[in-house]
């Protein structure tokens, strides 16, 4: 008998290990280094030496830990995992005085959290601007241990997209809030997997006059193309995230259809296409075939969408073996992606974009409904983004813990509007009083409640000029419900999709346009929910969402040492 409760115990703890998952430790360092990301040295970020950062790989329901060790010599840091909910972690968000203090130099801070779905996310830095100095990498969650990929695939790659400027991203921050702003520029590169080249062009020949070619690759291991090998025959999962700090792009393989089968961690109904749009926040899965002549070697390309292109395309190859890497693709021409400013082929790509058939549909009604208007402003001066008229400007004190510990005098309580005024505000025009104000007030969300976003688009503070904005969630997935153009009214709210909406994590608002999201509030903490753009964050557009304040659990102190709670646990610690 003892023997038989001996092998079941055993049992009962192989079943559980199994579904608990196992700990992925890791110890990161944070350092300034130089690095060539497009053939000119620069001064970027990097993670144990490397840029971008190390790709995490694990199963659905591992735990993640991670040491982050700040080598910066004058600066805070956190790390923001895009696109995990981070259920009873919420100070594991990395989000600078939203969810944590920023961990300082010298001091190091560990990450703990579990992965609890799979799909294609990856991390980047949530302070200050330092995506765009490319604090960043890929985090691939693969299935747990006993199920399977609802699609089948011989081998897989990643990709992670980003832009680079030369400009460093402290002097940008300086620009950025100078008055008169001067603004950034479009970037000098489109990298893939931190890699692009600047000043010369993979696709020109000894015999172009439009382009020099990039004849000393070899000899710059940072700044070569990163190639895909494949094999005749083969189907790849091709893993896509974009880090952009501005672009918004467009990515295709020449002569090579694309099969969508996941965005933002969530299996989408697959649909075959040319090629993808994908905004700054944005992951996709894709299948392809390697089923083209095999003596040839083909384009990979990736192309500005939504503002006027001044920075060349970013391109690699694929290579079929045996064929060599050395011979580019017979066509001197990349794919063309769409033209900058073709709307109607974005938003074609974004409306196929619907939920498998086995996702979890949304609530058929919603308790509450706010919209969000996006302005462009000024501010003494300054240049500002807003949200129904007041720029976010975040406290020194993060909200989790003067929620946590009641520090009333932490952040503003008056809320922010629900609702944009006037209503007859003419989203088509530069707004006639451009001032606004910042703030650091909270959307308080009634627990487990089920919040509508409409997010509103409008025009620029100048005449025909509105821009496409990414916005992004912490915390949650959302169901993305339409998209729509003009002015959003009750009467919009009938076309909305309730049977196969995609659930996402990061949507775009097209200019002049509204897009409406669904979500449950059903993960206690304080969540960002931002324009996914750097500059545009940097400058004021996000607000913040706080849900289930009564419920946090504990919160590891090195969090929170900074500001009222830093005075709060050092008396409280003198009181013990």
């Amino acid at each position: 008998m003892g023997v038989l409760v001996d092998v079941f115990l055993i049992l009962v703890y192989i079943i559980y290990t199994a579904k608990a998952g196992e700990a992925k430790d890791l110890k990161w360092e944070v350092e300034y280094k130089r690095w060539s990301p497009d053939g000119k040295e620069s001064v970027v970020i990097a993670i144990n030496g490397k840029f971008p950062g190390p790709t995490i790989r694990a199963r659905a329901g591992d735990t993640i830990n991670v040491e982050l060790t700040n080598k910066l010599p004058t600066e805070g840091v956190v790390i923001h995992w895009h696109g995990i909910t981070q259920k009873g972690t919420p100070w594991a968000d990395g989000t600078a005085s939203i969810s944590q203090c920023p961990i300082n130099p010298g001091e190091s801070f560990v990450y703990t959290f579990k992965v609890d779905k799979a799909g294609t996310f990856f991390y980047h830095g949530h302070y200050g601007m330092q995506r765009s100095s490319g604090l960043y990498g890929m985090l691939i969650v693969d299935v747990a241990e006993e199920q399977t990929e609802k699609f089948t695939y011989n081998d897989e790659f990643h990709i992670l997209l980003s832009d680079w400027w030369h400009k460093g991203a402290h002097e940008q921050e300086v620009d950025l809030s100078s008055k008169p702003m001067r603004w950034i520029g479009e970037p000098q590169s489109l990298l893939i997997n931190g890699r692009g080249q600047f000043d010369c062009s993979l696709a020109a020949t000894s015999s172009s006059e439009s382009a020099v070619p990039c004849d000393d690759l070899e000899g710059g291991e940072q700044y070569a193309p990163h190639i895909l090998h494949v094999v005749t025959g083969k189907t790849y999962r091709l893993r896509i995230a974009s880090s952009t700090a501005l672009a918004s792009l467009n990515f295709s393989i020449g002569n090579h259809k694309l099969t969508v089968v996941e965005a933002d961690g969530n299996y989408v109904e697959p649909f075959t296409v040319d090629n993808i749009d994908i905004y700054s926040g944005e992951s996709y899965s894709v299948l392809f075939t390697a089923d083209q002549d095999a003596t040839q070697n083909y384009w990979i390309s990736v192309s500005v969408r939504g503002r006027e292109p001044k920075t060349p395309q970013g391109l690699t190859f694929l290579t079929y073996q045996p064929t060599s890497e050395k011979q580019l693709p017979p066509s001197a021409a990349p794919p063309v992606a769409p033209a900058w400013n073709d709307y109607v082929s974005s938003k074609a790509f974004s409306n196929k974009i619907l939920a498998a058939a086995d996702s979890p549909p949304p609530p058929t009604n919603s308790d509450r409904r706010i919209v969000l208007l996006n302005t462009q402003n000024t501010m003494d001066g300054f240049t500002k983004w807003a949200i129904n008229g007041i720029s976010l400007s975040l406290p020194t004190t993060p909200y989790l813990g003067a929620i946590k510990y009641k520090l009333m005098d932490a952040y503003d309580h008056t809320p922010p509007p629900d609702h944009y005024t006037p209503d007859d505000y003419d989203i088509m025009k530069p707004p006639p009083n451009p001032n606004t104000r910042s703030g650091n007030g909270i959307y308080e969300l009634e627990f487990e409640s089920t919040v509508d976003v409409i997010l509103q688009n409008a025009n620029t503070n100048s005449v025909e000029v509105s821009e496409i904005h990414p916005w992004h969630l912490h915390g949650h997935d959302f169901w993305v419900l339409g998209y729509g153009e003009g002015k959003f009214t009750d009467k919009d709210a009938a076309g909305f999709n309730l049977k196969n909406p995609p659930l996402r994590n990061t949507a775009v608002i097209f200019p002049y346009g509204w897009t409406a999201l669904r979500f449950r509030a059903d993960n206690p903490g304080v969540w960002a929910f931002h324009c996914h753009i750097e500059p545009h964050l940097h400058l004021g557009m996000g607000v913040v969402f706080a849900e289930g304040g009564d419920r946090l659990g504990n919160i590891p102190n090195e969090a929170l040492t900074c500001g009222l709670t830093a005075k709060y646990l050092m008396n409280k610690e003198t009181a013990t």
